[in-house]
């Protein structure tokens, strides 16, 4: 990636960056989780040129250099964007069942490195899974 990225693939690569560190926070990564990080590739379009190379660069990275990554490239991020990464995070501690205590201070931690409010994430994320009722 030798060129600088656009505002969209900050978004995309710092959402892949901090998936990563949250799965990888308890110290197993569950088949769920790896669905689930799946699934968000597919919802926000990341091309496979941008995962392949997220998987390949991050493996020859510290946990300290990928928070930090993550941290730079959400930075670039609109203030909705950043709140749209940490509502896919949220979703992501609870896929397996167990809400581990890292995961919680994984998050809590990074909500601090990019001024998003915990609160604005939890409440649009109850928003996001609130039905609408539409009339027949």
């Amino acid at each position: 990636m030798g060129a600088l990225p656009d505002q969209k693939t900050n978004f995309q690569l710092g959402l892949l960056y901090f998936a990563h560190l949250l799965v990888m926070t308890d110290g197993e990564v569950d088949h769920r989780e790896k669905e689930a990080i799946y699934k968000i590739k597919l919802q926000e379009n990341i091309p496979d040129w941008i995962f392949d190379d997220f998987q390949e660069n991050v493996l020859s990275q510290t946990e300290q250099q990928t928070f930090k990554k993550g941290v730079e490239l959400l930075n670039r991020c609109s203030e909705e964007e950043k709140l749209k990464a940490f509502v896919h995070l949220y979703r992501l501690t609870e896929v397996d069942n167990s809400v581990h205590r890292k995961e919680v201070r994984f998050l809590l931690y990074s909500l601090k490195a990019t001024h998003v409010a915990f609160e604005d994430v939890e409440l649009s994320a109850k928003l996001e899974n609130a039905v609408v009722i539409k009339p027949l």
